[in-house]
């Protein structure tokens, strides 16, 4: 099968399984405009699956590059509310949205943190109420990439220029099983088999987990009543779609102040155009403490202190070593695929489907139940072959979970 063949295939796998379209609903494309041919395939599917519009919001490495090095620092500061209650609006009406990335990891390298943590801290603020709807899986959403000539000389830099765009889309096609007989069919089987680690965690309801690797002694403590997910995710009206795609993880959310001892990155975090590399976080009591790079410091800095929740946890995910993106051997500085070679967190906001009935509850509730709150979420990459994870269950009985890096 050529390229366009399995090109043609993702298309149809990111509406027909992604987003999963529905007749007459609208389905919103946020996407680089490098990806407009790619954007054009899906809009065709979307159509043919039934869409009643396609709307596409372009995004440009280029103009947001030029917007950072020379507009005024007031320009950050402001977020226009026309698109932010457009969005709301169309969330409210079932919308979906398919989010297309293929952005430089490097695109922001040499701008100055405090710009890039305005101008986060400014769209937070605006699009909370439209993030909720998709954190509390009240709409169908999904993410996905494409290969940009930019991100290809990144992942791939030694291959000869000409090649390295194709070698990122065949590693695209392997990590989301594109290249399988039947990928619809593929990943309805992954789902089922993410789901069998689900209801073993759900069961067994432990109240910490335990983390141990070389930079790594770990303790959180999980709130009553959590629910671990995997795979898809279903919207208000009871339709099947997921949310990331690939994905390799089931996942929690934690106590927020029930977070202690040191955790050491495994991978690098492409964070808002910049690479932050080997770090280090500790927690006291949920917080975060202390915070060490080697590169990349000042925009970690800054991500913690977009708002008081961003110096809290929000997400902890399960990834064995042993994962198709993991056995790649391929770091893709993309959060998208590096967080599912590998046992992650996140700082931030919790998905509020992580609790017993969090999806109905509000901000104020799911804060007395112990849950974080912020306008980020921000996975970071923390598995390795060398790492153990033990549960401990209510008793105060201890079980392994992970050892060397995989169930165990």
């Amino acid at each position: 099968m050529n390229d366009e063949s399995l090109i043609d295939r993702y298309a149809e796998l990111a509406v027909k399984v992604g987003v999963n379209v529905q007749p007459m609903q609208t389905l919103v494309i946020t996407a680089p405009i490098s990806a407009a041919a790619f954007v054009r395939n899906v809009a065709r599917k979307a159509y043919e699956a039934g869409a009643k519009n396609v709307q596409i919001d372009w995004t440009d490495d280029e103009l947001t590059r030029m917007k950072y090095d020379l507009a005024p620092d007031e320009a950050f500061r402001e977020y226009p509310m026309w698109r932010a209650k457009g969005l709301e609006e169309l969330a409210e009406n079932g919308a979906a949205f398919l989010y297309i990335n293929a952005s430089n990891p490097d695109l922001l390298k040499g701008v100055d943190p405090e710009r890039i943590s305005t101008a986060n801290r400014t769209a937070g603020q605006a699009l909370h109420t439209f993030r909720s709807y998709s954190m509390a899986d009240k709409v169908s959403w999904s993410v996905i990439a494409v290969p940009s000539p930019a991100w290809a000389s990144v992942v791939f830099p030694d291959l000869p220029k000409e090649e390295q765009e194709r070698a990122l889309w065949e590693a695209i096609f392997r990590a989301t099983r594109v290249n399988t007989e039947d990928p619809v069919k593929a990943w309805h089987d992954h789902h089922a088999k993410l789901n069998e680690k689900v209801d073993e965690l759900n069961a067994k309801q432990y109240r910490f987990l335990h983390y141990t690797a070389p930079g790594t002694d770990l303790t959180i403590e999980l709130p009553p009543r959590h629910i671990w997910i995997g795979g898809g995710s279903v919207n208000k009206d009871g339709t099947s779609f997921m949310a990331n795609m690939p994905t390799e993880e089931v996942f929690t959310a934690p106590l927020k102040q029930g977070v202690n001892g040191t955790v050491t990155s495994t991978k690098p975090l492409s964070y808002q155009g910049n690479l932050i590399e080997n770090f280090t976080l500790t927690f006291e009591n949920g917080r975060i403490v202390s915070a060490k790079a080697e590169k990349g410091e000042a925009a970690l800095t800054k991500l913690i202190e977009t708002d008081e929740g961003s110096h809290y946890l929000g997400e902890v995910a399960l990834v064995p070593h042993f994962s198709p993106i993991s056995e790649s051997n391929i770091i893709f500085y993309n959060t998208l695929f590096d967080e599912n070679a590998s046992n992650h967190l996140a700082i931030g906001n919790p998905y509020p489907v992580n609790i017993e009935n969090g999806a109905n509850m509000s901000n104020e509730e799911l804060e007395e139940y112990g849950l974080n709150s912020s306008i980020t979420h921000v996975d970071f990459m923390i598995g390795s072959a060398e790492m153990n994870i033990d549960g401990e269950t209510a008793d105060g009985s201890r079980e392994p979970i992970f050892r060397n890096g995989n169930w165990a």
